[in-house]
């Protein structure tokens, strides 16, 4: 898939009934370890709230700078 169809993917407007579809499916067991996976790791390499705020705060920071360069 290239860059531009993924963006037109995550762009794309839906519909309520495939946001429901979405929020009814249940979470099998493989999605349900790899969350829990990935909240480990984060977790674990940011151990304290004062950690996982400063994370938060760069991250946003990138998106900021990444959203203002592709609007201009």
């Amino acid at each position: 898939m290239t860059p531009g169809a993924v963006a037109k993917e995550i762009d794309r407007l839906v519909t309520a009934e495939e946001l429901r579809e979405a929020l009814d499916r249940p979470i099998g067991p493989e999605e349900r370890e790899e969350v829990l996976s990935l909240v480990r790791w984060f977790t674990t390499r940011y151990a304290t709230a004062e950690a996982r705020l400063a994370y938060v705060r760069r991250a946003y920071e990138r998106w900021q700078r990444g959203f203002r360069q592709t609007s201009s």
